[in-house]
């Protein structure tokens, strides 16, 4: 139904909006309810869902796992201040006033058939009900606002402007200047270097918005060519074999993988709703180093290399762990685990550990295996993990009665359980079909 009126907006697997080239997220909210003032019977029923205001949309995505919409900023011919849209509802009772929701007002443009459109010749008024306990209009508004006046969708090289902050006359070279002379002439001089120290700060912060720009514009850039490698190798597979060729595409795309996020959730952008959108971009930030670790991977390690993709929004280990922690309530493809040992480790749902035994069983009942044992480094190349997650899953093993452990100066080495083929009525009778008899005859020969 919203589609008639509002254009889709894509998610990802975690819930998570799929940016534009370019766009940033600014602001989030929850629990707001988008009404049109014009239209109200007609209009879809869009109640309770989450708000995030990004530099080209205000993107809106129901809790219900419904299709989200989007109203284009380009869209928006007028925003309403917080004092016209009270005036609007003086005849308003001062009781109902007072206990009725936050609101903010906007004006959109719409085609002939009433969808909303830029190029549309047609006006609604739409309305953001704030119905969050803590809801701030007037921060919603600044967000908005800024967002808004930037129109940062219609620059197409993303840079910024040469523009300079007009710092005050009062500092200029070329005009008089009045003699220092008693207490007024000092607060004079006090005030003139305020004023230049003030212009200084906002010149240098120009430049940091600047550096952060064309930092986005270098993660975008790096995502495109990371496509447009994945495709041209595909498309060249069947033609050249060349090892050296393969080898070289693969460490371009780490590399252009570990660039960074263009849009990384802040607790200033996403306020109260911090760790659960960290949570769900963490989620789809994991599945590439999942599939290149073979669906299991280090807390530790996803820690680094999800700070190195932030750049300079670092998070803590604490932020870290409450967003794994989160996912158990969400519907997302990957886990937080903690082995008996006290190891966390982040895992695909679908990972699955009986498949992970049996092979480290079988490879415990290689002729080798049972004259030697394995250790961590044979079960990790054997499985294509590190060697300190091979070891949580031998001593897995080893918990379920599939292994037996040796301790020695060289390390811990793991055999094959045989204790479960021995028959305590007759401990000399070998069955030719267990792992008892596999061992006695690799033994004797």
């Amino acid at each position: 139904m919203a589609g008639k009126w509002l254009p889709a907006a894509e998610l990802t697997g975690s819930g998570r909006p799929v940016l534009q080239q370019g766009e940033v997220e600014c602001s989030l909210l929850s629990s707001v309810d988008v009404e049109c003032e014009d239209n109200p019977t007609s209009f879809p029923l869009l109640k309770s869902g989450l708000l995030i205001v990004t530099t080209h949309r205000l993107l809106w995505i129901p809790s219900d796992g419904a299709t989200a919409c989007a109203i284009p900023l380009a869209a928006v011919s007028h925003v309403f201040s917080s004092s016209s849209s009270s005036s609007n509802h003086k005849k308003k009772s001062v009781i109902k006033t007072m206990f009725s929701s936050p609101r903010v007002r906007f004006q959109v443009s719409v085609a002939s058939e009433g969808r909303v459109d830029e190029r549309g010749t047609g006006s609604m008024v739409i309305t953001l009900v704030l119905r969050g306990k803590n809801s701030d209009p007037d921060s919603l508004l600044g967000k908005l606002l800024e967002a808004w006046r930037g129109r940062a969708w219609e620059s197409t090289s993303g840079g910024s402007g040469s523009g300079k902050f007009d710092g005050g006359s009062s500092s200029g070279g070329g005009g008089l200047r009045m003699p220092v002379v008693g207490v007024s002439g000092i607060l004079r001089k006090e005030q003139e270097m305020w004023e230049s120290t003030d212009k200084s700060l906002q010149d240098a912060f120009q430049d940091l918005n600047a550096l952060m720009s064309k930092a986005k514009e270098m993660v975008m850039l790096a995502e495109t060519m990371r496509l447009k490698l994945l495709s041209g190798s595909n498309n060249q597979a069947s033609v050249a074999n060349d090892e050296d060729e393969m080898v070289s595409k693969e460490e371009m795309q780490d590399w252009l993988l570990s660039v960074g996020i263009a849009s990384p959730v802040t607790k200033e952008s996403a306020g109260a709703l911090y760790h659960q959108q960290l949570s769900r971009q963490l989620a789809d930030f994991v599945k590439i180093s999942l599939e290149r670790s073979g669906g299991m991977i280090n807390l530790i390690d996803i820690y680094c290399v999800f700070n190195r993709a932030r750049g300079t929004e670092l998070i803590s280990p604490e932020d870290l762990l409450q967003a794994c922690s989160l996912w158990k309530n969400a519907d997302v493809p990957v886990m937080l685990r903690k082995f008996d040992s006290g190891v966390m480790v982040i895992q695909n749902k679908s990972y699955n550990d009986e498949k992970v035994l049996s092979g480290i069983k079988s490879l415990a009942l290689k002729p080798e295996a049972l004259q030697t044992g394995i250790s961590a480094s044979d079960a990790a190349i054997m499985l294509g993990i590190a060697p300190a997650m091979a070891k949580e899953h031998l001593l897995t093993a080893e918990s379920k009665g599939l292994l037996c452990r040796d301790v020695s100066p060289d390390g811990f080495r793991f055999y094959v359980n045989l204790f479960q083929d021995i028959n305590l009525d007759d401990v000399y009778l070998v069955k030719d079909h267990s792992a008892y008899g596999l061992w006695v005859s690799t033994a004797c020969f």
